[in-house]
């Protein structure tokens, strides 16, 4: 009745395991799509940071310190008393 000697316990073994080597390969494609490309992300100094440092080494004056300073934060250059 069966083909090669195999009764139905068999195909239904054949079946499962089929099943079950398609969800590895389907766990295994995700895990390679979803690791990140470069190791954690670790984030950089804030512009603000990036600033005070130049302030702090003496690359920049205190006039121009805080007039970037003011254009990060408030999108513009403080405004001058008339």
């Amino acid at each position: 009745m069966y083909d090669h000697g195999m009764t139905g316990w068999g195909y239904a073994l054949m079946a499962l395991g089929t099943v079950g080597f398609w969800a590895l390969v389907a766990l295994a494609a995700m895990a390679l799509l979803r690791r990140p490309a470069a190791g954690p992300h670790l984030p950089g100094p804030t512009p603000q940071q990036l600033l005070a440092e130049r302030f702090a080494r003496g690359e920049i004056d205190d006039d121009e310190y805080y007039q970037r300073l003011a254009t990060l934060e408030y999108g513009g250059p403080p405004q001058k008393k008339r």
